[in-house]
């Protein structure tokens, strides 16, 4: 898993160009309707705060219902066209915002349901994503791919939310969600114009419940796989906590405005865009193994700086610590990513894809729910420290002997006859596939 030699070869690929465009302009969409939708619940239907709040259970929570057996459909699925569809779903989705709004009907009923729909699609585009990205580059440039992507995404996602309020302060928070449904007809018609190999898939005669359980146990059962799927959980838990927690902290606690606020959460962006830039070089000095343990421990340490924030000079422990935080979180997710894509036979990536994300993004809404209750018991700061010493807690999950004592994390895919062997109740037994330290 070694990055490209040539940085400016992906780009030179087309239909790795189109993907870039299409996803960099579709998290910028994305990331204006995490700002506009909640203004407009808030400044147009005057939504109270239980109702904002579940605009962002909604869009979570389709990973909980549907995320495992998501992944069994798309591996049986070809990934591009579901991809095409899920854009198409979600830009008529967010379109029906502003219609509705035209029409004097819009409601806080139809934001929730239109929450719940797009995260829907989002589940199985999100999947899909990850089993196509391996057939549009070489093994050799997923890392290059990947975090090529993640670069985008963070700078996208940085011009997404300022634009998100210029927008809604110039044409109205609902018809600043146009932008987003364009977004996803941008990304909808890059993919139209991509032509990836056609992948081999095999015919399966078992149903889609004892596929899903095959991924679930094939993410158990593996060395590499089960400690980063349990540090993503934690992980996410924790840092959820912090973000659920930081905007009241910087405002009640440090006593900052809310443009300085703005300016201090932008930072963890660029960090993020730091991060993708890294991350080929990283693992190239390093080995992936490596690279991965130093990045997460350092992460993770990282973050309790944040807690330490005062006004005046001690504003800089927040930019050290966001920074580090969102930079070393890209290096990990590019890292992880780019080893499940090479690792993991093609017929499972999707299954193995959803196990992880279910788990992980799963605990999005508890991490929430868990720092408003620290907060309101124990005080905002107390608050944040607790999660954040979880956060620095979490990397010691992927100290593994197999994980801490290799250079590099195995790259080559085992066969999908020697992951499993299925009995007739559809569980699955994978046999020991030892890889020698270093390798």
């Amino acid at each position: 898993m070694t990055a490209t030699s040539d940085p400016g070869g992906l780009f030179r690929q087309r239909n790795f160009r189109l993907l870039w465009i299409g996803e960099t302009i579709s998290v910028a969409g994305s990331s204006m309707a995490v700002v506009g939708v909640p203004l407009a619940a808030v400044t147009v239907l005057r939504a109270s705060t239980f109702a904002v709040a579940a605009l962002t259970a909604a869009a979570y929570l389709p990973w909980l219902v549907i995320g495992l057996p998501a992944g069994a459909w798309v591996d049986r699925l070809p990934a591009r066209p579901l991809m095409i569809s899920c854009d198409v779903i979600s830009a008529l989705l967010f379109a029906s915002l502003p219609a509705a709004a035209w029409l004097g009907v819009l409601s806080t009923g139809q934001l929730v349901a239109v929450a719940l729909l797009a995260g829907t699609a989002n589940v199985f585009f999100a999947t899909a994503y990850q089993v196509a990205l391996p057939s549009l580059v070489s093994a050799a440039d997923l890392v290059a791919g990947n975090a090529r992507l993640q670069g985008g995404a963070s700078v996208a996602t940085i011009a997404g939310r300022g634009l998100a309020g210029l927008a809604a302060q110039a044409f109205g928070a609902v018809s600043a969600l146009e932008f987003n449904a364009a977004s996803f007809g941008v990304s909808a018609a890059c993919l139209l114009r991509i032509h990836p190999a056609v992948p081999v898939r095999t015919p399966r005669a078992g149903g889609v419940r004892a596929e899903t359980w095959q991924g679930i146990c094939f993410v158990a059962r593996d060395p590499y796989l089960r400690p980063l799927t349990i540090y993503a959980a934690i992980a996410n838990l924790a840092y959820t906590g912090n973000l659920a927690l930081v905007v009241i902290f910087l405002l009640r606690v440090v006593g900052l405005s809310s443009a300085a606020v703005g300016l201090l959460l932008a930072t963890g962006g660029a960090g993020g865009l730091f991060g993708a830039l890294a991350a080929s070089r990283l693992t190239r000095a390093c080995g992936t193994a490596r690279a991965l343990v130093l990045t997460t421990v350092g992460t993770d340490l990282s973050g309790l700086l944040i807690p330490l924030t005062e006004r005046g000079p001690r504003l800089a422990c927040y930019l050290a610590g966001s920074t580090l935080v969102a930079g070393g979180l890209v290096v990990t997710n590019v890292i992880a990513t780019s080893f499940r894509q090479g690792y993991c036979p093609p017929s499972m990536l999707g299954r193995v894809t959803a196990s992880m994300r279910f788990l992980a993004f799963g605990m999005i809404p508890l991490g929430a729910l868990l720092a408003g209750a620290l907060g309101t018991a124990l005080g905002v700061r107390n608050g944040l420290w607790i999660v954040l010493v979880i956060f620095a807690a979490s990397g010691s999950f992927l100290l593994t002997p197999r994980i801490r004592t290799a250079r590099n994390l195995p790259h080559t895919a085992p066969s999908p006859a020697g992951l499993h062997n299925s009995s007739k109740d559809g569980r699955v037994t994978p046999p020991a596939r030892p890889v020698p330290p270093g390798s």
